[in-house]
């Protein structure tokens, strides 16, 4: 079954140094970008993963290297994530996501990026949080609990898919088992972005999940001796812990969402002192 599409979305896939997202870096991104009416392009980087602190190549976790084939040398001459972030971002743009996997690492990963280059001084105009996110493997492991490969077996015809663990075989991999899952279950799976969006949770604040919605839409504190408080009432009690938050070894997204909601928690304090009206 072809994806009925509003607006392009597009299938990703990371294949990174190691598994923390803090610390570690892509070495290859993978994009399927799937139009309405079905068209489809495909662009993959390979990246060399770059330290902007340090000015060195991060170096690939051994284990990370057995799954994905990949080693430092053959990163050598590869760019930097900030020299084709340009690139990765016009692609990205007016597009949903869909991955496999995806919330729980490529997105982040992917959001960790982004923000290093900003760091580093790139203006990069793009803000992850707005896609609705299409996790493939939610439903599928809602519809019968496997991995990626099972489930190319599965819903594909029986066979592997050759190169399993590079992340274009990976991306196209999954598109298609999106495809052939709107297929199997046509009664159960509305072929609508938004409804396949909604296996995702969408509770978390950052992609780390250290801050959650709570049922009045209010961001709470998700770990640590503030667990259950909201942001605001730990803004109002203990202001010294969103500078902690902004020191410690934290993804850089949320990093970012603990200022947003600091900065708009003292824009609201100073127009309480001012009767309203800010200048």
């Amino acid at each position: 079954m072809d994806l009925n599409l509003t607006r392009p979305l597009l299938f990703f896939d990371i294949e990174s140094t190691g598994l923390n997202i803090p610390t570690d870096g892509i070495i290859e991104l993978s994009f399927v970008k799937v139009f309405p009416g079905g068209e489809q392009r495909i662009k993959t980087w390979k990246i060399k993963p770059w330290d902007y602190e340090r000015g060195r190549q991060i170096p690939i976790d051994p284990r990370a290297s057995e799954v994905n084939g990949v080693k430092d040398a053959d990163l050598v001459d590869c760019p930097t994530f900030f020299e084709v972030v340009d690139e990765v971002v016009e692609w990205l743009q007016d597009s949903d996501l869909a991955g496999f996997n995806s919330a729980k690492f490529d997105l982040p990963m992917l959001a960790e990026e982004i923000e290093r280059v900003r760091k580093a001084g790139k203006d990069v105009r793009i803000d992850l949080h707005e896609p609705l996110m299409v996790d493939v493997q939610n439903i599928y492991h809602s519809m019968e609990p496997r991995n990626l490969r099972a489930a190319y077996r599965f819903y594909c015809g029986g066979e592997d898919f050759e190169n399993a663990h590079t992340a274009e075989a990976d991306t196209v991999a999954t598109y298609e088992v999106l495809k052939a899952q709107l297929d199997r279950y046509p009664e159960l799976l509305k072929n609508d972005v938004r409804e396949l969006s909604k296996f995702v949770a969408k509770k978390y604040v950052d992609f780390a999940g250290h801050l959650v919605y709570n049922d009045k839409g209010e961001p709470v504190v998700n770990f640590g001796k503030h667990k259950g408080k909201t942001a605001r009432e730990v803004y109002e009690t203990d202001r010294s812990y969103f500078s902690w938050i902004a020191q410690g070894t934290f993804t850089l997204d949320t990093k970012a969402v603990f200022e947003r909601l600091e900065e708009h928690f003292s824009r609201e304090k100073l127009a309480q002192k001012w009767g309203g009206t800010l200048f």
